[in-house]
C-alpha cells in the first residue's frame, strides 16, 4: 500500500467532528455554541482580519459548530495545498457542508480516489476539447445576449446564470435547456444556499429542505439522461464520460451523474461569480471598459478563435485582477489526517484547516496598494503577482488546483468579447455590491445594472 492509499484509509476513520483539542494555538473561540459563525456569514474577510491582527497568522477559532485552525498567508497556502506528505483531506473538511448537496464531486474525493477521477475528468478540459467549445459558445452567447434589454435596469446575476447554465448544458451535457432551465437553475441555486444552512433538518419552508428539493431534482434530471448519452455518439463530455465508464471499470452511472452535477455546479456558479465580479467592476471603472473595447476591436474578429485569447492581454489583466479582489472562492478547509506540524505549531491528526483566499490577496507585502482595482499589476512590468507563487491562488493549487481554469479564462473572455462589442455597462452613481463571501462570492441584489448599445 503506497502512501496515497495509505493517506486515504486514514481520511475515511476520521470522525465526522473534527479535532477540538487546540490548546497550544493562539486563538480564541468566539461566542458560547455559535463561536464566530455569525461575523464568518456577515463579512468573511472582516472576520479574518480581526482575528489576524490580534492573533497573528495562525489562530484557531470556531464557525458552524467546527473548531479549526487558519493559516494564513502564501506560505501557508502552499503548505497545505501542495501537501507533499498526503496530510490534508479535501473530503473530511468539505463534507460536513457538502455530502448530500454535491455527492463524492471531485473536490470531495482524496488521495488515489480523486487521482484516478481526477484523470478522468480533465479529458472535459484538454486544449481540444477547449477548442471545440469556443465555436459553440461565440455564436450562443452573442445570440443570447443581444436581446437583453437596454435603456433601464436589468438584475445582471440572473441573465449571467441563466445564460451560463444553458451554456454548460449545451457543452457538457449536450442539451438545448428549454422550459427545463428554470427549475435545473433554481436546484443549483437552492442546493447551494443550503450549504450554509445552520439548521439541517427537513423542515419544510427552510434552506435544507429546498437544498435537499434541489439535489433530488438534479438526481432525477442527470440520471433520466444516462441511457440515451451510452447509446449517443454526440460530442459532449457527458457521453464521453459514459464511454469512459465502461472502459475504465469502477466508475458506476452514480458516480457519472455525480461528477455530471458538480461539474456543472462549479462552471455554472463559480463563472457567474466572477462575471458579476468583472461587469461591477468595468461599470465602477468604465476607462477599464474602453481599454478592453480597443483591445477587442484590434483582432478585427467577428468570432474568436481560440489563438485569439492569448492575445487578450489586457483582459486577461481584468479577469485576475478581478479574480484577486473577488475570489469566487474565499477559503480552502482541508482536515488532518495525521498529526503534522507548521511553524513550531503541532496540527494533531483530525484537525479542521483553513486557508484564505481572500486574506492573502489583500496582503501589503506581495500586493500595492491592495484595496485598488489595478488591472496592470498584472503586467510583464510590473508582474506583482510573480513575488510567490502561491500568493494569488483562486483556483487553488496542488493536487485539487481547479481542472476549469483554462475553461474559466475561456468562457470569460468569450463573454466579455462578445458583451463589450454590444453594450456599455453601468451602476448607479455611489453603488457598492453588497455581497455574501462564503462559499461563493456573490452579490446579495442580483447586481443592477444599465446596458446602453454602442455606436
Amino acid at each position: 500500500m503506497n502512501r496515497m492509499e495509505v493517506a486515504q484509509q486514514e481520511a475515511a476513520q476520521l470522525s465526522r467532528m473534527p479535532q477540538r483539542k487546540l490548546k497550544d494555538i493562539p486563538g480564541d473561540y468566539g461566542w458560547p455554541l455559535l463561536g464566530h459563525t455569525v461575523p464568518f456569514l456577515k463579512d468573511y474577510h472582516k472576520m479574518v482580519s480581526q482575528q489576524a491582527a490580534k492573533h497573528g497568522l495562525i489562530f484557531k477559532g470556531s464557525v458552524l459548530f467546527q473548531h479549526g485552525v487558519t493559516l494564513l498567508g502564501p506560505e501557508a497556502n502552499e503548505f497545505v495545498l501542495k501537501d507533499p506528505e498526503h496530510a490534508f483531506s479535501s473530503r473530511a473538511a468539505w463534507n460536513p457542508i457538502l455530502e448530500k448537496l454535491f455527492t463524492d464531486g471531485l473536490m470531495l474525493r482524496d488521495f488515489a480516489d480523486h487521482k484516478f477521477h481526477r484523470r478522468i475528468m480533465q479529458q472535459a478540459f484538454k486544449k481540444p476539447a477547449l477548442a471545440s467549445y469556443l465555436g459553440r459558445m461565440n455564436s450562443h452567447i452573442g445570440s443570447e445576449i443581444s436581446h437583453w434589454p437596454t435603456g433601464k435596469e436589468l438584475r445582471f446575476q440572473d441573465h449571467i446564470k441563466s445564460l451560463l447554465l444553458d451554456v454548460g448544458a449545451q457543452i457538457f451535457f449536450g442539451l438545448e435547456m428549454g422550459p427545463e432551465s428554470n427549475k435545473v437553475n433554481q436546484s443549483f441555486i437552492d442546493a447551494t444556499d443550503a450549504s450554509l444552512a445552520v439548521v439541517r433538518l427537513p423542515i419544510p419552508g427552510l434552506l435544507w429542505h429546498r437544498g435537499m428539493k434541489g439535489r433530488r431534482h438534479l438526481e432525477k434530471f442527470v440520471t433520466g439522461l444516462i441511457p440515451q448519452k451510452r447509446a449517443s455518439n454526440t460530442p459532449d463530455f457527458f457521453s464521453e464520460l459514459c464511454k469512459a465508464a465502461d472502459e475504465e471499470g469502477g466508475l458506476s452511472d452514480k458516480d457519472v451523474m455525480n461528477h455530471m452535477i458538480f461539474l456543472l455546479f462549479a462552471a455554472h456558479d463559480t463563472t457567474t461569480s466572477t462575471l458579476c465580479s468583472i461587469v461591477y467592476m468595468l461599470a465602477k471603472h468604465p476607462n477599464w471598459q474602453d481599454i478592453l473595447v480597443k483591445e477587442i476591436e484590434g483582432l478585427n474578429k467577428e468570432t474568436l478563435d481560440y489563438d485569439d485569447l492569448a492575445k487578450m492581454e489586457k483582459t486577461d489583466w481584468v479577469f485576475r485582477e478581478t479574480l484577486r479582489m473577488r475570489p469566487a472562492l474565499t477559503t480552502f478547509p482541508r482536515r488532518t489526517v495525521k498529526e503534522i506540524e507548521y511553524q513550531g505549531y503541532t496540527l494533531p491528526k483530525n484537525t479542521l484547516v483553513s486557508i484564505s483566499t481572500l486574506y492573502t490577496h489583500y496582503m501589503e507585502d506581495y500586493w500595492s496598494n491592495p484595496t485598488t482595482f489595478d488591472p496592470e499589476r498584472f503586467s510583464d512590468e510590473r508582474a506583482e503577482h510573480k513575488k510567490h507563487f502561491y500568493q494569488w491562488v483562486p483556483f487553488g493549487g496542488g493536487h485539487h488546483k481547479c481542472l476549469g481554469l483554462n475553461f474559466a479564462e475561456l468562457q470569460t473572455k468569450t463573454f466579455l468579447f462578445q458583451f463589450l462589442k454590444r453594450y456599455r455597462v453601468s451602476v448607479k452613481p455611489g453603488y457598492e455590491l453588497p455581497t455574501q463571501q462564503v462559499p461563493l462570492i456573490m452579490p446579495k441584489d442580483g447586481l443592477p445594472v444599465v446596458l446602453e448599445k454602442r455606436a
